[in-house]
């Protein structure tokens, strides 16, 4: 069993560094070398663009959101202006593009974001990882195929594909099976509440509050019930 500690983004012990300084767990790494090399083939190059993240790292990331440092995009992915919303608005807002600190796939070392780096730069694109560019005539659609075809020979699933009125659409971001869907099953509401009262994060209240919806919505990402 993985600790809790793993699973919040506290611990990073398992992890090797799988390709320049992304950290994920040592099967997970391999995995992902051995679809690397199979995408290649096809003339599609699979880079990461994000492994691991720290419970450190993404209350960073939500502070930011939350304070108005970054903006907060609804799910067009157009900016929402905050003076606009409740708290509460803003709130689910956020859920739909970052996960709550101590929720986040990517504290696992099984989940990773990923794009067709060869593509990108030969398009010239300014790449900014948005559903966009990989739809249509967007620089990783080849990747978006690819990996609707591929990724489960390679024991990889795309959590957030589909929008199902939670977290948004990720068609890049991969989950290894095996393992998260064992430390899913481990998934401890009662030690996220104590894990956030305790870390510093804004309005902790209104996140306790609504955590339980929150816990089903996005963590879960069963969408509204």
């Amino acid at each position: 069993m993985i600790s809790s500690a793993h699973i919040l983004g506290q611990d990073e012990s398992l992890l090797v560094e799988c390709q320049q300084g992304f950290k994920l767990l040592p099967k997970v790494c391999a995995a992902f070398k051995q679809m690397q090399l199979a995408a290649a083939k096809d003339q599609i190059d699979i880079q990461i663009v994000s492994s691991y993240r720290s419970f450190a790292r993404q209350l960073h990331i939500w502070q930011k959101k939350w304070t108005g440092k970054t903006a907060i995009l609804d799910i067009n992915e157009q900016a929402i202006d905050i003076s606009t919303i409740t708290n509460q608005q803003k709130l689910f807002a956020i859920l739909t593009w970052s996960a709550l600190p101590g929720a986040s796939r990517h504290h696992w070392g099984t989940d990773l974001d990923v794009y067709d780096k060869k593509s990108v730069v030969e398009s010239g694109h300014n790449f900014q990882l948005v559903c966009s560019e990989y739809e249509a005539e967007g620089p990783c659609a080849a990747l978006n195929t690819w990996l609707s075809k591929y990724a489960q020979d390679f024991n990889f699933n795309r959590p957030y594909h589909t929008y199902k009125g939670g977290v948004a659409a990720e068609p890049w971001h991969l989950s290894f099976m095996p393992i998260a869907q064992k430390i899913e099953a481990q998934l401890d509401i009662s030690l996220l509440k104590q894990t956030l009262i305790n870390s510093g994060i804004e309005e902790p209240k209104l996140i306790i509050e609504n955590l339980e919806i929150i816990f089903n919505q996005f963590v879960l990402n069963r969408g509204k019930s």
